[in-house]
């Protein structure tokens, strides 16, 4: 049923409207013990959920509609390789990629863990022989420059994940990524590099790749230009691709190829072969222990109960404020600046997840689905745009993400970056109330001031609050760490999407730009003026016409 027609859905609902004029303040001086009841734990990742806008009854009701919306058993049918993305006809089952059990996992009655296993251990293998000098380049020299070529999820995961662990990263390799068609993009990325020390990862599963392909015959053109060595590419060149005679036709060879699978999706493959470049900078052992710490937030998602299930609650808060309170942004802001490419991540793995208006059964939906995801690391944030959660008219529920060591100390540095991480929180949270920004105003040199103007400086340093965010802190952010994030963040995508009834696993609304652009590039060879489109994009290409004739 639509997920408006769920009893709990109407109780939150008349629930909501006695929360209206609720303050968080109020309920933490009204209970000490608030924290105690609204945290959780995964492993060594503390989740503090206090600071928002809900009360027992509040987390009852969403338990109930997860409970409603069946979400323990879409959960276990995921695990199970059902084929819940019903769209594609296909299981979802980028969980098998880091499964550490020894237990099988099937997709239609087949045991899929040899063939994880078995690339796993090609991934390995090759990553040592790099990172050992024993995979040499055309000159014998071992390599120092990895260059991934991809888009979308085969570029920004591994991108995030290679910024976000660079303090393990190899002292001799270097990780550059190419995703961009501007050709801007991969000449920057060339002019750094040493074709005679360079390797070039091409992650296409089709190899056919709009973006990627062009990336990938201009950067195999700059190395034969620079090496006059087209044989050599056999030796500088990695597919991740299933097209096995597109890649063999590039000339790349079929022990540098890796593959993976149609129930993998592109934005959650970077616990595949498309993490290869993760592997060669942090090497085996520590993307292993990637794939470890999200394997324990497969688990703990799985089998944990939940009214105590990490990224079932975080689901259910952001369904509260996007469903009941009209907030239709979420930011996450973390104060680690290596994971300072983690909301651009979890924008596309949200926003392509569940920006849908068709329901599983291909009905429109009822309701809104997917916030806008963004965000920026902190304390930069707090120069740029914290002025509008703090005091702007939009709600805007906020993720706030933090180590409690630094990979970098310095000085008091750290300390000054967790007292900005403790106290935006607090502030959100509290606010200031008109007595205490005139008291304020009373202590400083302000209370000269006209009454007019002490007015004004009253209204304008009083702050609201009842802001809602959630803390999110770990001891350091290692490998282990980071997986167990990741997948967090995953299976909170999920479950939205399972409450919103929409499938959260294809991505229909790429594919139409993706043809247009094919109609437009042909227009666009001629010199003759285009009349096939709308007035605007008509006129928009003519313009391009006589610009580029200039």
């Amino acid at each position: 049923m639509p997920p408006t027609d769920h009893p709990a859905w109407t109780a939150l609902r008349e629930h909501r409207r006695e929360l209206d004029s609720l303050h968080v303040r109020d309920l933490f001086e009204a209970d000490p013990g608030r924290f105690g009841r609204f945290h959780a734990e995964l492993g060594d990742v503390l989740v503090d959920f206090s600071k928002h806008r809900i009360t027992n009854v509040t987390l009852r009701l969403l338990i109930e509609l997860a409970e409603q919306a069946q979400v323990p058993r879409w959960t276990e049918a995921m695990f199970s390789g059902e084929r819940i993305n019903r769209s594609e006809d296909r299981a979802v089952l980028h969980t098998a990629l880091r499964h550490q059990a020894a237990t099988p996992v099937l997709e239609g009655g087949r045991d899929v863990m040899p063939d994880v296993r078995e690339v796993l251990a090609r991934m390995r293998t090759y990553a040592r022989a790099v990172r050992g000098g024993q995979q040499l380049g055309r000159t014998k020299l071992p390599f120092t420059d990895v260059v991934n070529i991809g888009i979308g999820g085969s570029d920004l995961g591994p991108k995030m994940v290679t910024t976000a662990l660079a303090p393990y990263h190899h002292d001799r390799l270097r990780c550059h990524f190419v995703s961009n068609i501007d050709p801007t993009d991969v000449q920057q990325v060339l002019r750094q590099v040493d074709p005679n020390t360079t390797l070039f990862l091409i992650v296409s599963k089709t190899f056919t790749t709009q973006e990627t392909m062009a990336n990938a015959r201009s950067a195999r053109a700059w190395f034969v230009a620079n090496t006059g060595d087209e044989a050599a590419i056999a030796k500088h060149f990695v597919a991740i691709s299933t097209n096995h005679e597109a890649v063999s036709a590039f000339g790349i060879a079929p022990e540098a190829t890796f593959g993976f699978w149609d129930w993998v999706g592109g934005r959650f493959s970077l616990w595949s072969a498309v993490g290869l470049s993760i592997m060669l900078v942090i090497g085996p052992q520590r993307f292993d222990e990637l794939l470890r710490g999200a394997y324990r937030a497969d688990e703990h998602f799985r089998h944990t109960p939940l009214a105590h299930n990490v990224p079932v609650i975080l689901a259910l808060l952001g369904v509260w404020y996007h469903g009941f309170w009209g907030a239709e942004t979420h930011a996450i802001l973390p104060y680690d600046q290596n994971l300072s490419l983690f909301p651009a991540y979890m924008q596309q793995a949200d926003m392509e997840s569940n920006g849908k208006q068709i329901d599983r059964d291909g009905r429109r939906v009822a309701l809104d689905t997917g916030p806008i995801v963004w965000g920026e690391p902190g304390t930069n944030g707090q120069h740029a745009f914290y002025q509008l959660l703090h005091q702007g008219t939009r709600l805007v529920p906020c993720d706030f993400l933090a180590a409690a060591n630094s990979h970098a100390p310095l000085g008091a540095q750290h300390e000054i970056l967790l007292s900005n991480f403790f106290a935006q929180t607090e502030a959100l949270m509290r606010g200031r109330s008109r007595e205490e920004a005139a008291a304020l105003l009373d202590n400083s040199s302000a209370a000269s001031l006209s009454p007019d103007r002490r007015e004004l400086l009253t209204a304008a340093t009083s702050f609201h609050g009842n802001r809602p965010s959630t803390s999110i802190l770990y001891p350091l952010l290692t490998p282990g760490i980071l997986g167990s994030l990741i997948a967090l963040y995953e299976h909170k995508i999920f479950v939205q999407g399972l409450i919103w009834e929409v499938n959260s696993f294809d991505q229909m609304g790429v594919e139409l730009g993706k043809t247009l652009a094919q109609d437009v590039l042909r227009d666009l060879e001629g010199e003759a003026p285009v009349s096939s489109h709308d007035a605007s994009t008509n006129a928009l290409i003519n313009a391009y016409k006589r610009m580029r004739s200039r």
